[in-house]
């Protein structure tokens, strides 16, 4: 027997350029569901530097940039990869931005 699932989104998460300095700030709240896709955008005018703890820069994304990952759509609802429920994305200056916001956007699965 198959179980029915559907994908919702999580409010989006932003920070503001203003916001953004030499040491990682977060992208909004944590992440209340186990993530099975993500979309950060980089909309600011600079390159910015990503992490996923807070200390260990993990991945740039230059100005207008952005990283989609695909983890585990096609799976059922309790296999596969996740970005943790509890998780929250940091972002640091590598240029300092003066115009702009970085957005982050998790979707996750809902059984029905």
């Amino acid at each position: 027997m198959s179980a029915s699932v559907r994908i919702e989104a999580e409010a989006v998460r932003s920070l503001a350029f203003g916001s953004i300095g030499a040491a990682y700030a977060a992208v909004g709240t944590a992440i209340s569901n186990a993530a099975r896709i993500i979309l950060i955008q980089n909309l600011t005018d600079e390159s910015l530097m990503f992490s996923l703890d807070g200390a260990t820069d993990n991945f740039p994304l230059p100005s207008n940039g952005f990283l989609l990952l695909d983890l585990t759509a096609n799976k059922t609802i309790d296999t596969g990869f996740f970005l943790a429920e509890g998780r929250t994305l940091y972002v640091k200056e590598i240029g300092n931005p003066t115009t702009g916001s970085v957005y982050f956007t998790s979707l996750y699965a809902e059984s029905i």
